[in-house]
């Protein structure tokens, strides 16, 4: 079975709550990359693509 823990650092700036969600910007601590997100699930599927690209 593959070990699944993996572990990144993101910071998370909240600009705004509009239409029910957020959208800020989210740094990734580790390489300094900084992405503009504009919902909370488009937050999710960054930081879950960010922990995917460091096989």
């Amino acid at each position: 079975m593959a070990d699944n823990n993996k572990e990144a650092t993101f910071v998370v700036h909240i600009n705004k709550c509009e239409n029910e969600s957020w959208q800020g910007q989210v740094t990734w601590a580790d390489r300094d990359e900084k992405i503009n997100f504009r919902s909370a699930m488009e937050l999710m599927n960054i930081m879950d693509a960010a922990l995917d690209s460091e096989e």
